[in-house]
């Protein structure tokens, strides 16, 4: 069998693409339900489904790759004629579900890879490439809009599969033409004769109304709206400080299947009286008060305000209380830290740098999420670390 299509079958070359195609995408979507589908209660579980999305992904960009390559090769090919052309209507819908399909098997997996790389944490891709892309920030809303556009298409795809499956069917078992035949191995019996063939520019103008349609459905169903969290986070009420917060971060890092997840708190407050003249050690004190929804951390941000993690709706806040002590480096915060239902003593060592009333203050420590019972069912600290690395870093003014 020659390599090369002709216009009457399709070669060696052409068929391999078309059945390693279908096979990747059908391995995906099928890898990428049960992925979903699997519950995460303990360590042993969330490895297996950790194990199941990098499977899904990492078949995904082998699809995706495939899939370039095949559309590269057939605009150097002659593509084989429709042998029901003369049925304008049948012929129609079936070159648009054609060009439907080829925007499918790249969008579909491509729009899957960039959700991966602007969400951080959770089933990494095992190709040796892939795990970030330069023009794809970490970004959660764009993540999120990524994913959603991911999910239209993906649904679009299986439409447009469904429908060429079962156009292929039809010309098998009712109009008993050898259409199905051309694309499977061997050389086909090629009595049947091409019949007149529609033109290009419908079918592409089709598949474009069609990707229009889907992206305007999603649109209206609300796919495209910011998800909404388990739980709202907690409003909190303005403090009367001596020092008033300007601008900060507060940010949290953990390891999960030995990558690093970060994230932040969106909304705290800070109470915080300081002298830096006084004589005994201590400088004054801070109270932080930290609405627990606000947090964001990449892909794993639902899991981790769970009853099983943060709990965010059973204890919405956190509180940090301490002493501002000096050190023989820079300064300590020296107190209490009460998170998830559990008070635990903490110590955070910061430097700071005045410049008169205007402060910059940086510090960072590390919890032991244990200490709080978050994700006690997470035993294995190769699926989730125990430890989680906290940094602040504040600009405050001093009031008058």
């Amino acid at each position: 069998m020659s390599r090369s299509n002709t216009a009457a079958r399709y070669g060696s070359v052409a068929k391999t693409f078309h059945w390693l195609t279908a096979l990747l995408i059908v391995s995906a979507l099928a890898v990428g339900y049960f992925a979903h589908q699997a519950p995460y209660e303990d360590s042993a579980q969330l490895a297996f489904k950790a194990t199941l999305f990098s499977l899904h992904k990492t078949i995904g960009l082998t699809a995706f790759l495939v899939a370039v390559l095949r559309i590269l090769w057939a605009f150097t090919q002659p593509r084989p004629k429709l042998l029901n052309g003369d049925h304008r209507l049948e012929a129609l819908a079936a070159e648009t579900a054609h060009w439907v399909l080829y925007g499918a098997m790249v969008l579909v997996p491509l729009t899957g890879w960039m959700h991966h790389a602007a969400t951080t944490g959770f089933a990494p891709i095992w190709w040796p490439f892939g795990q970030s892309l330069f023009f794809i920030p970490k970004d959660p809303v764009l993540a999120e809009t990524l994913g959603a556009l991911h999910y239209v298409f993906m649904l679009l795809l299986v439409l447009t599969l469904l429908a060429h499956i079962g156009g292929a069917l039809k010309h098998a078992i009712v109009d008993k033409d050898k259409t199905l035949q051309r694309m499977l191995p061997g050389t086909p019996d090629l009595s049947d004769t091409p019949a007149q063939q529609p033109g290009h520019t419908l079918p592409f103008l089709g598949a474009a109304t069609v990707w229009a349609a889907a992206l305007y459905v999603g649109a209206f169903s609300g796919i495209f709206a910011p998800a909404e969290g388990a739980e709202p986070a907690a409003e909190l009420a303005e403090v009367a400080s001596e020092w008033q917060v300007q601008s900060g971060t507060l940010g949290i890092a953990v390891q999960q299947f030995g990558s690093e997840v970060i994230g932040s708190f969106a909304d705290w407050t800070a109470e915080i009286a300081f002298d830096e003249t006084a004589t005994e050690g201590t400088h004054g004190s801070v109270t932080v008060t930290i609405a627990i929804g606000s947090l964001t951390l990449g892909s794993v941000t639902d899991q981790a305000l769970g009853a099983d993690y943060l709990n965010a709706s059973e204890h919405p806040t956190a509180i940090f209380t301490a002493d501002l002590l000096a050190a023989e480096t820079g300064y300590i915060a020296e107190g209490t830290l009460a998170l998830s239902g559990h008070e635990v003593p903490t110590t955070l060592p910061f430097t700071l740098t005045l410049d008169g009333d205007s402060a910059e203050m940086t510090g960072a420590l590390e919890l032991d999420r244990r200490s709080f019972h978050v994700g006690d069912t997470m035993t294995d600290e190769s699926s989730l670390g125990f430890g989680v690395a906290v940094t602040v870093n504040l600009t405050a003014t001093r009031g008058q």
